[in-house]
């Protein structure tokens, strides 16, 4: 049940959040790599409207189920790149962060595949969405609701 409702909510808060995905949209990362770790900051933050939306993405940009479904255990499979399981392994830690700093062996491997620049958008993609997660899951917002724009 709803505890905020879309129109409750300050306008510019969404308008200032979107100005940033749309950022990070446009940037040079990847755009099916950002809706992953999406996705995956989803399933960490057990936000079940933002699984539906960043699921529903990923199907439409032909994301394979068995992918989709193996997201949460993605260490324990062969289905991920080098480079998708270094942002993978980067944003569980980012998005579960431990009293102590990020360690060379989560950041260094990022630098295989990714400018400074670039480890800067992703952070601010895992900041980001993280942000998003906690503002669905206290305003309460229904999954299964989000439908794709054409």
């Amino acid at each position: 049940m709803e505890r905020i409702s879309y129109t409750d909510v300050p306008q510019e808060i969404f308008t200032n959040l979107m100005a940033i995905e749309n950022y990070l949209d446009n940037s040079t990362l990847d755009l099916h790599l950002l809706e992953l770790l999406r996705l995956r900051v989803a399933q960490k933050n057990g936000c079940a409207y933002c699984v539906d939306m960043h699921h529903k993405i990923l199907k439409k940009h032909n994301e394979t189920d068995l992918r989709l479904s193996s997201l949460c255990v993605w260490e324990e499979t062969n289905y991920f790149s080098e480079k998708e399981r270094a942002v993978l392994k980067f944003t569980d830690v980012l998005t579960r962060l431990e009293r102590h700093p990020i360690s060379d062996n989560v950041f260094n491997p990022l630098l295989e595949h990714f400018t400074k620049a670039e480890i800067a958008q992703l952070t601010l993609a895992i900041s980001q969405i993280n942000t998003w997660a906690r503002l669905m899951k206290t305003f309460g917002f229904v999954p299964g609701k989000f439908k794709l724009q054409d």
